[in-house]
């Protein structure tokens, strides 16, 4: 390929989509991005506007290329990564979204799943899709859209309810890479890795299931065609009439988490990254077999290249991360994010003060959807730096909690752990986070991986990169951070960490919210 092509990846995560375009060494060459807003209709609700996101992936596509001076036809693919388990419904025939996106962190369908768990049915769950029988992923989504969306946010015209609808295929349902993908190209296509975060994907099947689709009465005719992540015959390519005035094939497509583990080149089983962004997660690639958890950890599906086997992996999802700092910053107690390493370095501890971000449940690997947050500890002494420090050192202890359990399944000890999202440019966190878990931190020099790893699908896909070697050879560490921290000290505090988790576990009840 010549120098003057390139890769562009639309990056839709929760709180805002970016558009970043790559050379062929993967180093970035323009990037623009645009948050949306959040909807908080009812204690525990967080709703995304579908329109409001398509709008955005327009604008920084256009923003990017444009501040660059890269022409369209000068991509050569598109790759798609998206948070995951957000779940959008939309009528087929206009492309207009039923009803808001449902969000991952959405807590209104956790009575369904109780449900679920008294009707014996978290275990045949587990076995097939790999997920604890949560509120976090898209099936009871998808079934409360059906259940309760406005029908008259619909066509007039058509009285017929949304299921009715959806049976005949005039609704369609799809995460968010699926919505993405629609609007570019017209494609109802989704990639195993998005699959396999719905609860209705049978991981070892390879298919969608049907008693689970029975379960929660999801018409097989609104599902999108799931295909691999690395797609040789792409997913269709973007309306030459379109926004972009040319033909650009889509061509890879992966759940941020997954897409970041493509981007860290963990390629092989054994290799492990964190991802610290509004939450964090954890996987580890473990090769062509599903490994079944046993200390709370998810089994899902971490990538497919065209005419390859599927690659597996376990992975801790800590809800809570990132959105913690933003918490700090929504409660005045700092100005802006990039405060934090200073004001917790001011104070030589947290004086005793654990925070449990519990804001949304709890995930991996406690799995409580009643937890909530909570801080122990506080005297009259302590002060908004003792806070901060123990809300960073939050996302420290919930990696450790993650890294015990990986660590217990896998049978690796891990001697290093690959980094990367927003939160990763503080030192000190990284710091901590060497210190906590006993590992060497190691943070590349691309730390936008999520989008870099959705561009290495596509781009794989057409043949602008030959193969995982070449991609290997990109990948360079910008610092790493060794453990400095006694052992002692860092199990002592952990060991108070876990007590102040089990202060916060089963505390919403009906009623309080």
């Amino acid at each position: 390929m010549t120098e003057t092509t390139y890769v562009g990846a639309v990056d839709q995560g929760t709180t805002g989509t970016r558009f970043m375009v790559f050379d062929h060494a993967g180093e970035v060459v323009t990037t623009a991005y645009r948050k949306h807003e959040q909807h908080y209709p009812e204690p525990g609700w967080v709703e995304h506007d579908p329109m409001e996101i398509w709008e955005n992936t327009k604008a920084v596509i256009t923003t990017a290329l444009g501040q660059a001076g890269v022409s369209p036809d000068q991509l050569e693919a598109i790759g798609v990564t998206n948070q995951r388990e957000t779940t959008v419904l939309w009528d087929a025939e206009s492309g207009k979204p039923v009803h808001n996106a449902l969000v991952w962190q959405d807590r209104r369908t956790t009575g369904r799943v109780e449900a679920l768990e008294a009707d014996g049915l978290v275990e045949p769950i587990r076995e097939k899709t790999g997920l604890e029988a949560d509120a976090y992923f898209s099936a009871t989504k998808a079934e409360w859209l059906l259940e309760n969306a406005d029908p008259i946010k619909m066509e007039r015209a058509r009285p017929d309810d949304i299921r009715d609808r959806a049976e005949r295929g005039e609704v369609l349902f799809g995460t968010i890479d699926s919505w993405v993908i629609y609007n570019l190209t017209g494609a109802h296509v989704t990639d195993v890795s998005n699959a396999s975060r719905t609860m209705l994907y049978n991981i070892h099947d390879l298919a969608w299931d049907d008693d689970l689709l029975e379960e929660f009465s999801i018409p097989r005719t609104m599902l999108p065609e799931v295909r691999p992540s690395s797609d040789e015959t792409t997913y269709g390519s973007t309306d030459p009439d379109g926004f972009l005035e040319a033909e650009i094939p889509v061509a890879g497509a992966l759940g941020d988490q997954q897409a970041a583990l493509f981007g860290q080149t963990c390629f092989e089983a054994g290799e492990a990254k964190n991802t610290y962004g509004t939450g964090s997660f954890f996987l580890m690639n473990t090769g062509a077999e599903a490994v079944a958890s046993e200390h709370g950890l998810l089994t899902t599906i971490g990538f497919q290249r065209s005419g390859e086997p599927v690659q597996y992996a376990l992975e801790g999802s800590i809800f809570i991360t990132g959105a913690a700092i933003e918490w700090l910053e929504d409660m005045s107690l700092i100005d802006d994010p990039a405060e934090t390493a200073e004001l917790a370095r001011s104070v030589d501890s947290t004086d005793g003060v654990y925070v449990v971000p519990a804001f949304t449940g709890l995930g991996a690997p406690h799995w409580d959807q009643r937890a909530r947050g909570t801080i122990v500890g506080m005297t009259r002494g302590t002060r908004k730096e003792h806070v901060i420090r123990a809300t960073l050192e939050s996302i420290a202890y919930q990696t450790r909690d993650v890294a015990q359990a990986m660590e217990a399944d896998s049978g690796i000890e891990m001697a290093s752990l690959k980094v990367d999202g927003g939160a990763v440019k503080n030192n000190f966190l990284c710091q901590l986070q060497a210190d906590i878990i006993g590992s060497e931190i190691i943070r590349p020099v691309v730390d936008e991986t999520t989008a870099l790893g959705s561009a290495y699908a596509a781009g794989l896909a057409v043949g602008y990169w030959d193969d995982l070697e070449e991609l290997r050879d990109n990948w360079r560490v910008d610092r790493e951070f060794s453990p400095e921290m006694e052992t002692a000290t860092a199990d002592r505090r952990y060991s108070r960490w876990s007590e102040a988790v089990e202060r916060s576990l089963g505390w919403a009840v009906d009623g309080d919210e």
